[in-house]
């Protein structure tokens, strides 16, 4: 005997509920067709939010561990002293990098090319860049290096000379063009020594911590040192903007699997009137099994086990579409199909064949609650 035979063995109603689908079977393929639809739409889209929030993180990589500490000019402060960077190192996480920033516009001239770029003060920019030409050193002494949109407007390699301010440089490196969101993007820029800039101070203190949680308790160790008696630095915190947009994300996956419910509770009506007219249509039937003997509970198991089992077979073929959908969805947004089995992605399925089958259970109440309440001799003169 198989498993199949033996559940409906132990399970009469699902036999008799596999029968009397069959009798009419593209009504009841039209219904499974509904919790179908229903269910590749919950689940396609909270999939969908899912791969919109994992391309976001990867544009923004590991912005959510930066700080960024400069001057309160509305306390009168300008720039931040020597004392100021030494109490930032001071107070920061043992394992992160503390990156002082001197800034200005600067007029750069290669050739017969001359323009107006951003100029960075920094010693050691290899704490925060890499180098898709040339290498960025550790310690920059002498040097310049040169950020990816400049070097492609002054057409600049690694080794070239360029002039900052009537002062010639050698090109150390071209630093990589920065695809992700951060405190200071160079792509636009040039980075010189620190020592070369005229300014003592700095316009700010770039801080790149380990992780989220400790550049949080690095930002609070820094207002509660150098603000401790007036409001001098501005601290800000790129995991606030991280922790928003997943906020954001979650609200948009809530929408848009509120959008893909709709859908399985049109499919729910569909069950219902398809319940409904089976019920009309088996009448006389459901009159004579009540007149030998059959109790008004086992009717309501029969009906429900119709509905219950439309949902089943909608669930499981709208989980098989949904998977395929999102291994699609997946390779054509961020080239990783397998994201589409994340926990995160398992559990919209899952919640959407729940749904399907706790609506088609809901659908079925209604008329198996009116065949079992039908007196057999109503039933049979019809």
């Amino acid at each position: 005997m198989s498993r199949l035979d033996e559940l409906y063995r132990r399970f009469p109603a699902l036999l008799m509920a596999r029968r009397n689908l069959t009798r009419n079977r593209l009504r009841s393929a039209l219904a499974a067709l509904g919790i179908i639809i229903g269910v590749v739409a919950i689940a396609s889209l909270g999939m969908f939010g899912t791969t919109l929030r994992t391309g976001a993180t990867q544009q923004l990589g590991d912005i959510g561990n930066e700080i960024s500490v400069s001057p309160n000019p509305q306390a009168g402060y300008e720039t931040l002293s020597d004392r100021d960077v030494t109490d930032i190192r001071r107070v920061a996480d043992s394992e992160a990098v503390v990156v002082p920033v001197r800034q200005r516009s600067s007029t750069v001239v290669r050739g017969r090319e001359q323009s107006i770029v951003t100029t960075y003060g920094i010693s050691n920019p290899g704490t925060l860049y890499s180098a898709s030409d040339g290498r960025v050193p550790d310690r920059l002494r002498q040097d310049a290096l040169v950020g990816a949109s400049t070097a492609e407007r002054f057409d600049i390699e690694a080794g070239n000379s360029i002039t900052v301010d009537n002062r010639t440089y050698r090109v150390a490196a071209v630093i990589e063009e920065q695809n992700s969101l951060s405190l200071m993007t160079p792509d636009n820029a040039i980075i010189i020594p620190a020592e070369d800039f005229n300014e003592s101070g700095y316009s700010q203190v770039v801080i790149k911590a380990p992780s989220g949680t400790a550049a949080n308790e690095t930002a609070t160790a820094v207002r509660e040192t150098l603000n401790e008696r007036e409001e001098k630095v501005s601290v800000f915190e790129l995991q606030s903007l991280t922790e928003g947009i997943g906020q954001f994300f979650g609200i948009l996956n809530a929408f848009l699997i509120g959008i893909g419910s709709i859908s399985l509770v049109v499919a729910g009506v569909s069950i219902l009137n398809v319940m409904l007219m089976s019920t009309v249509e088996r009448r006389q039937e459901i009159g004579v099994l009540r007149a030998v003997g059959v109790q008004k509970l086992d009717v309501v198991r029969m009906i429900l086990a119709e509905a219950g089992l439309l949902g089943v077979v909608g669930g499981i073929i709208g989980a098989i579409l949904s998977v395929g959908a999102g291994l699609l969805l997946n390779t054509a947004v961020i080239s990783d199909p397998w994201l589409t089995f994340a926990p995160a992605n398992l559990l919209y399925i899952g919640l959407a064949m729940l749904f399907a089958l706790v609506t088609s259970v809901l659908s079925g109440l209604y008329p198996a609650w009116k065949a079992a309440n039908e007196t057999p001799v109503e039933a049979l003169r019809k």
